[in-house]
């Protein structure tokens, strides 16, 4: 019965976001995290003199310095419409910091918000008020294509050996939704990587994201495609990818929260998305 509860809580996970394979292959996935009959409001910011997002350059694709030393990036356009969707282009300003001198800076008035993955979490909340989440990271099972699974694949798991990074939240993830699986333990991703190419285990767990660039990438060689999911936990994977802006500016927050429902609505968004992430993690 228990395991029965466990699959069930699992489908829940999956949600709206779980696609058909014949779906998926028709056309990537685009995560949707904002509901469409929700309207929020327009803000005023005819008073605010500025808007300074602050980033780093080291957290490629999100933000990064391009060949020509440029800052580019997931962020960096993320940014850039988000000041187009509230009016304010000619106030707005990127500025790119050593990660450690990021909070300083916000609190210090030098810039208005941090689009640089900072993590919302109990503590830090105490420090920053955050929009809503534009980004969550699932995870996924990777298997060869020739052996790969649809969901549900609870039950088609079963004694399978399944590759996971020792010690991830991911494996505390796996062996509490999926304990009827043999898990294989492993120190690097490159080792489960190989093992899943030479058919030693027969899926692995992981980051979407990560997972979707190996499948991209050169190293896999067309060997693997995802399986089943995408499965959003936010109590084993946190709640995704957030703009923080001062604890006292909820406000700004807010404002932020309307200009990224519309560029999802948009399709901007979207665009952005399969720019920076042409293997769809969703």
């Amino acid at each position: 019965m228990a395991f029965r509860w466990r699959s069930f809580a699992l489908a829940m996970l999956i949600g709206l976001l779980s696609v058909a394979d014949g779906a998926r292959a028709a056309a990537p996935q685009v995560p949707v995290l904002w509901d469409a009959k929700e309207r929020l409001p327009k803000p005023d910011l005819s008073a605010l003199p500025r808007l300074r997002f602050l980033t780093t350059t080291d957290f490629p694709p999100f933000n990064f310095l391009d060949g020509s030393g440029k800052l580019s990036g997931f962020h960096i356009d993320l940014a850039r419409a988000i000041c187009a969707e509230l009016g304010i282009v000619e106030k707005c300003q990127i500025q790119a910091l050593p990660w450690n001198e990021l909070e300083g800076a916000l609190q210090k008035g030098e810039g208005e918000a941090i689009i640089a993955g900072i993590a919302a979490t109990p503590e830090s909340r105490a420090i920053y008020a955050f929009s809503r989440s534009y980004l969550q990271f699932p995870a996924r099972f990777i298997m060869r294509k020739s052996k790969a699974l649809t969901e549900p694949v609870f039950d088609k798991l079963h004694g399978k050996r399944v590759g996971v990074v020792a010690g991830s939240a991911h494996e505390r993830m796996l062996r509490d939704y999926f304990n009827t699986v043999q898990i294989v333990p492993f120190d690097r991703p490159e080792d489960l990587y190989a093992d899943l190419r030479a058919s030693k285990v027969d899926a692995a767990f992981g980051d979407g994201m990560r997972l979707a660039f190996w499948l991209g990438g050169s190293d896999a060689a067309g060997c693997c495609r995802f399986a089943g999911g995408p499965y959003l936990a936010p109590e084993y994977l946190g709640s995704g990818m957030a703009i923080a802006t001062r604890v006292d500016n909820p406000a700004l927050a807010a404002a932020l929260d309307y200009a990224l429902q519309e560029i999802s609505m948009k399709g901007t968004f979207a665009e952005f998305y399969l720019r920076y992430f042409p293997v769809s993690f969703f």
